[in-house]
């Protein structure tokens, strides 16, 4: 493949590795020359069953010969079966279904408008260096001012406190005008930053106490990486809706926005639609994905710990490395040199990592990964790390 053509061709939106990766088996990836790496990235957290699974293959296979799409006109099987999945996994009440990560919480956001009409309430709270999309309304959300500069003016009616700071959040929500909070109980883009369980327990309370929404934002951290079904779940604490993506479609394209009756209530036809959401092939593969990360979860809490263990005993120490951050199968590494380029040199050494926050390497592999895949890729990031600061 000449890279070349992708500037005649692609929108500049985006600084590639220099790698073609052409297919997948299990938890790792191979290129055009049939070099093999190891995947500690997912494809930016999704591919959370790994690559070329069967199940994911037989669930593809068999829906595509009967039924791909047909609109929300009209009734699917697939779809009232996802749908039923993920209330009884959460604990809320109702789904909407659409493509991605930034549908999802788009839908949030119109969700908490919705209810907050008739009771006067329409701005929204979120966290300095949290991301919640790309799109105008979730992109307005987003506490990264090198995401928001670009495009301004944006939606009005957002402030932004500090993470974990529930002082700060109370002070705002006694004004009475706030229709929802907005929250990643991991951020991720932001650099893995978990919230304090006492932040999280916070605004719940003090979303009930000042009668306003808690919006989750688990389009990264839901759907079994952090060990739980949903990030939430660590906390004790239920929202009143939570917008879910990435790993949820195991590789295909979906999003969801579960809501609890609370909300439901409010919403009515014609408020909100998406003519591709819940459509009967990413429906039959998510279902195949909620069945085996629920019977996963033991086995992603076993390997998280034992990657966690060995983050800290291996790369910790290291002279390059500041801070390390993490749950379950999601972890950031602060470090002094160039993130992006450790993020090179180990694609050299056969291992995929990326980079968030402001200078943090990424690890989100597959859940499906085991020690020995976690030893290996660990292995070759502490010599990379090694040989950087030598």
């Amino acid at each position: 493949m000449d890279l070349r053509e992708e500037s005649l061709y692609l929108a500049p939106l985006y600084s590639r590795f220099p790698l073609t990766i052409v297919r997948g088996e299990g938890v790792y990836v191979f290129d055009e020359r049939g070099n093999r790496y190891l995947d500690f990235a997912s494809g930016i957290a999704v591919n959370s069953l790994g690559y070329a699974h069967p199940k994911i293959v037989d669930a593809v296979t068999s829906q595509v010969k009967k039924l791909t799409h047909i609109s929300n006109l009209y009734y699917t099987e697939p779809q009232i079966e996802l749908a039923k999945r993920l209330v009884r996994l959460s604990g809320l009440d109702k789904v909407f279904f659409c493509n991605s990560g930034t549908e999802a919480v788009e839908a949030g956001l119109k969700f908490s408008r919705r209810w907050g009409k008739e009771r006067g309430k329409y701005r929204f709270i979120s966290t300095v260096n949290s991301f919640h999309g790309r799109t105008m309304g979730s992109l307005s959300v987003t506490g990264q001012r090198k995401y928001q500069e670009p495009f301004e003016p944006l939606v009005d009616g957002v402030t932004f406190i500090e993470f974990n700071d529930g002082a700060a959040l109370e002070e705002e929500l006694k004004k009475g005008d706030y229709c929802a909070v907005i929250l990643e109980p991991i951020q991720g883009e932001g650099g893995i930053n978990p919230a304090r369980r006492e932040f999280i327990e916070t605004a719940r309370y003090l979303c009930d106490k000042y009668d306003a929404l808690l919006l989750f934002d688990e389009v990264q951290a839901g759907i079994g990486r952090t060990g739980t079904m949903f990030a939430f779940q660590h906390f004790g604490v239920k929202p009143d809706m939570v917008a879910l993506a990435k790993g949820l479609g195991g590789g295909l394209p979906i999003g969801a926005t579960i809501i609890n009756n609370r909300v439901a209530e409010t919403l009515h036809y014609g408020d909100h639609a998406s003519t591709f959401g819940g459509n009967p092939l990413v429906t039959a593969v998510a279902n195949v994905v909620l069945e085996e990360v629920e019977s996963l979860l033991p086995h992603i809490r076993k390997v998280g710990d034992f990657l966690g263990n060995l983050l800290r005993e291996r790369i910790a120490p290291l002279d390059d490395v500041l801070e390390i951050r993490g749950i379950g199968l999601m972890y950031g590494i602060d470090v002094k040199s160039n993130a992006r380029n450790i993020c090179e040199r180990c694609i050299k050494e056969g291992l995929l990592v990326i980079t968030c926050g402001k200078n943090t390497v990424r690890i989100v592999p597959p859940l499906i990964i085991g020690e020995q895949e976690i030893k290996e890729g660990v292995y070759i990031l502490e010599k990379v790390l090694k040989e950087g600061s030598g």
